[in-house]
């Protein structure tokens, strides 16, 4: 099917990215914030925060042990309870937004 053309656009530079932005954006993403998230925030496309992070990744490598089973069941617990948690403090956010308008 249709093929998406990556090539750049005659006349159109390649944006250059200092290593203290590059860290910043590691740092982010090393903080807990997704990805996705932390690329949607600094304009960059998703690809290109991933290899900044597995760049760090290789050149820091961090000697942590991997976390056990029931380290890893633990994790999945806390983050579906946060899930959860984030998505009541949405709902509540939006009703007390209702509630306020029908206030005024």
């Amino acid at each position: 099917m249709g093929s998406v053309d990556r090539r750049i656009v005659i006349g159109q530079r390649r944006r250059r990215f200092s290593p203290e932005f590059k860290d910043e954006a590691v740092n982010m993403v090393e903080s807990g914030i997704s990805v996705a998230e932390a690329a949607r925030q600094l304009g960059l496309v998703e690809q290109t925060l991933r290899n900044w992070v597995e760049a760090h990744c290789k050149k820091h490598p961090k000697g942590t042990a991997p976390l056990g089973v029931d380290e890893r069941a633990r994790l999945r617990e806390l983050e579906r309870e946060n899930r959860e948690l984030r998505a009541k403090n949405e709902f509540l956010g939006k009703a007390a937004d209702f509630f306020a308008r029908d206030c005024r």
